[in-house]
């Protein structure tokens, strides 16, 4: 079976889901596929920063958005001892220059691509195929013309399209298709993700990482459970894993005195879900009749919870940028080179610090020869605390933040 659209998103994560809402609000015929049922995951990033939260009060979509269960984040702080920790990033500062949201809202992301997706819905020439995952570029004469899928029924068929964007993730197969190589920088470290019970009203404003002997949490809070990210040196999950669940909630212990009482709660290593940390890019995004964006194009380090912030910028941008060419059924080479360039400098920028965070804060940590960041560091934030805006604005808000172009544009509905 054979069917058309005009631009078919791979991929139903945050940019593949602004990005399909954004054109289909310019009135293009687009077809996000995602393989999975539903959108639950364990694990996503669930950060939404201040410049996401711009752009869906420019989308209409705030006052959904803050019915959504959330806690915020206000501070970004590292621990110099037992009971003290410095401020390295104070986002309630960016109310000074007219951020309409000073802080990190912890969504479960799943509540925001639903969110995403009914407002799609609400579009004419929208479409969410759920369940459906895309196997195979189709590419004739040169070019992408959409792509193969097959349905969780076992149903396939083609899907054929002016434009192919991929936001299928950092293990994209369009991109491994299109023969598109990212060039990988080293990482030391791999992350582990659980949750541990957090207590009615226990309160977290600060993003805090926890450091001692070479290991590092960060504790992230969530409605109901403390998100935790472990943090070890790459390679070393085999050895993780053969340890065993009671190794490794007594290192938690001693790591967290503080959730100490809760680490029972892990029954096995099952319950620990290790990502491989990659640092990688793109020279070139795309080739005819494919895009790549988001994590496809760029992934990035957990550190400062950034990737899904450019992945959506990345989305903005490439609406913003090829709402028009789609409308015309004529997009070219030239339209496509244009969100990369557009978006190369905010992700070369972004990645750049997160090397240097790697070699001055997390490669001592994670071998055991520092806690933290370095002592200058340390002492200018202590000497001079309104820096800490610098930090605070790379995270919350970026180097190049996009804003919804006028046609995506709307109006809070009256309450």
């Amino acid at each position: 079976m054979s069917e058309r659209t005009t631009c078919v998103v791979v991929g139903g994560g945050p940019a593949g889901m602004v990005l399909g809402l954004l054109l289909a609000r310019a009135g293009v015929e687009v077809t996000v596929l995602e393989k999975h049922a539903d959108f639950l995951r364990d694990f996503r990033g669930d950060t939404v920063h201040p410049s996401t939260m711009q752009l869906l009060d420019e989308l209409g979509l705030g006052e959904r958005f803050a019915k959504l269960p959330q806690s915020r984040l206000e501070e970004i702080a590292f621990p110099v001892s037992d009971d003290e920790r410095v401020v390295v990033g104070d986002l309630r500062r960016l109310s000074r220059v007219g951020v309409r949201h000073p802080y990190i809202a912890m969504v479960p992301q799943w509540d925001l691509l639903d969110l995403l997706a009914d407002a799609g819905r609400e579009e004419p020439t929208f479409t969410l195929r759920m369940n459906t995952e895309a196997t195979e570029l189709i590419q004739e004469g040169g070019r992408v013309r959409g792509v193969r899928y097959r349905t969780a029924e076992g149903e396939s068929g083609e899907l054929r399209a002016e434009l192919t964007v991929a936001c299928d993730g950092r293990g994209s197969m369009s991109r491994a298709q299109a023969g598109l190589r990212p060039k990988e920088s080293p990482v030391p470290f791999d992350a582990w993700w659980f949750g541990l019970p957090r207590e009615a009203g226990e309160q977290a404003a600060a993003l805090t990482p926890r450091m001692r002997r070479g290991q590092f949490a960060i504790v992230i809070p969530r409605e109901g459970y403390f998100q935790i990210a472990y943090i070890a040196k790459k390679g070393t999950d085999p050895q993780l894993r053969a340890r065993g669940i009671e190794h490794f909630r007594e290192e938690l212990d001693e790591l967290m005195p503080g959730l100490a009482d809760r680490t029972g709660s892990l029954e096995s290593m099952d319950d620990i879900k290790h990502l491989d940390v990659r640092l990688n890019r793109l020279h070139r995004w795309h080739i005819d009749g494919l895009l790549c964006i988001g994590d496809a194009a760029h992934a990035m380090s957990p550190i400062g919870g950034v990737g899904i912030n450019l992945a959506v910028q990345d989305a903005v941008a490439a609406a913003t940028l090829l709402a028009e060419p789609l409308r015309r059924g004529a997009v070219q080479g030239r339209d496509l080179a244009k969100v990369r360039a557009r978006r190369l400098l905010p992700t070369i920028l972004v990645q750049g610090l997160q090397r240097i965070l790697h070699r001055a804060v997390m490669t001592p940590v994670v071998n055991g020869t520092r806690m933290g960041p370095p002592k200058p560091f340390i002492a200018l934030m202590r000497r001079l605390p309104q820096a800490t805006f610098i930090p605070a604005y790379l995270v919350g808000v970026g180097l190049r933040p996009e804003h919804a172009p006028e046609f995506a544009r709307r109006s809070a509905p009256d309450s």
